[in-house]
């Protein structure tokens, strides 16, 4: 006898609320592994119930409800009755109180759980891995790679991280208002890296994973409602935006990979567009750059672009050249690079990769050779190029990105 399985709209709405009720949990009993654990098990519990059962009239009550008795169940009432009164008590002097109302399971906690996951405790990278896991629901890997450092290396920092958090004495909450620059950074880089995922997944059969970049977006509006003189809040937002409107013309009909030079410039959502731009327009107008409303003003620059040859390159050039100086990430610098071949020719991009391929952080990368592969193609020098394309190709775990460059390998020849 076949077990009855979720349908596509049961996990869709699982992995969407799977977040809210972690932060829900969390909150209540401030016990970030023990929240996670209970929460598995309550997704585990719909994911066996719902199919035979159909879906609850409350699915987020539903999936609370259960984490809940789990968690009554191992941890002592009285240990939870004392908890649950000192958040009564913070709660009245928290400054984010307006985000949340005690007591009842129709709010989103999303939100809520991306500030208590950056914790005072931890160090920004840390508190930025443990939100990926638990609000990006994304996997060791993913965020490994998003941090360009191996999976053991990350797998043990989201250890220690619950670790840390555990032997403080300060619970996961809300930021004060002394705490709140800082946490806004890592929540905003958070979702700076949720969106990326999203919108570029880093393995798998698809190029894009939908529910993350939406994920992203929506919170970004969800912060840039409540902070919306803030620049690079304003900025991330525009990105986003500008970025995720070229999604519909970056796949073929077979989910294939279509480069950004290729793409029918029609199918890219213009509505988005005018949004993103005028938001940086808005705020580049404050005076305080920052490397979001950079990164967003390059992808203005080739949004506006009518035609691939439209494309203002020694203007891209110079805002990664501004933005280089602000950032120590060396995938600006290889995006630099690209822009540096753009108006200087193929071999002042190649010097530059030549340079850059000294650092630790980006050696071996997927993008090094498949950026140095485009590069000796320009250059007319095809031999080396297949041998980059292919080499590219065996590094990556995207299989839409795999098929593009092995196809580049074959055109070239």
């Amino acid at each position: 006898m076949t077990t009855p399985r979720l349908d596509a709209h049961a996990e869709s709405l699982l992995r969407e609320l799977a977040p809210q009720v972690l932060g829900s949990t969390i909150r209540r009993f401030k016990d970030f592994a023990a929240s996670e654990d209970a929460v598995q098990e309550a997704l585990a519990a719909a994911s066996a119930q719902w199919p035979k059962e159909g879906l609850p009239e409350n699915p987020r009550g539903w999936l609370i409800q259960v984490a809940t008795r789990r968690m009554t169940d191992v941890m002592r009432s009285e240990i939870a009755r004392r908890e649950r009164e000192d958040a009564n008590a913070r709660t009245k002097a928290d400054p984010w109180s307006k985000f949340r109302a005690e007591g009842t399971t129709e709010r989103d906690d999303t939100l809520v759980l991306l500030f208590m996951c950056c914790h005072p405790a931890l160090t920004a990278s840390s508190a930025i891995a443990l939100t990926l896991r638990a609000v990006g629901g994304l996997t060791t890997s993913e965020i490994a790679n998003a941090f360009l450092v191996p999976e053991s290396t990350m797998a043990q920092r989201i250890s220690r991280a619950k670790q840390t958090v555990k032997a403080s004495r300060d619970p996961f909450r809300m930021p004060t208002k002394r705490e709140h620059a800082q946490r806004l950074s890592s929540v905003l880089h958070t979702l700076y890296l949720v969106f990326n995922e999203g919108y570029t997944s880093s393995a798998g059969a698809a190029l894009h994973r939908v529910e993350l970049s939406s994920e992203a977006i929506r919170l970004m509006r969800a912060i840039y409602r409540r902070l919306p003189h803030d620049p690079e809040v304003a900025g991330l937002l525009a990105l986003m935006l500008l970025t995720d409107a070229r999604r519909p013309a970056r796949c073929g009909p077979d989910g294939e990979l279509i480069p950004l030079d290729k793409q029918d410039r029609q199918l890219w959502n213009r509505e988005a567009i005018v949004e993103g731009v005028g938001l940086l327009s808005r705020t580049l107008s404050k005076g305080a750059v920052g490397p979001y409303q950079l990164q967003a003003a390059i992808a203005a620059v080739h949004d506006e672009a009518a035609t691939p040859d439209d494309t203002d390159w020694p203007q891209i050039l110079a805002l990664y050249t501004l933005l280089e100086r602000m950032s120590e990430n060396p995938m600006v610098s290889l995006n630099r690079a690209i822009a540096v071949a753009m108006v200087q020719g193929p071999a002042a991009g190649l010097e530059l990769l030549d340079h850059l391929e000294s650092d630790a952080r980006i050696t071996g990368h997927y993008r090094v050779d498949a950026v140095r592969a485009h590069l000796l193609e320009k250059a007319g020098d095809h031999q080396a190029a297949i041998a980059h394309y292919t080499k590219a190709a065996g590094k990556t775990t995207s299989i839409p990105e795999r098929d593009y460059l092995l196809s580049q390998a074959t055109r070239v020849k």
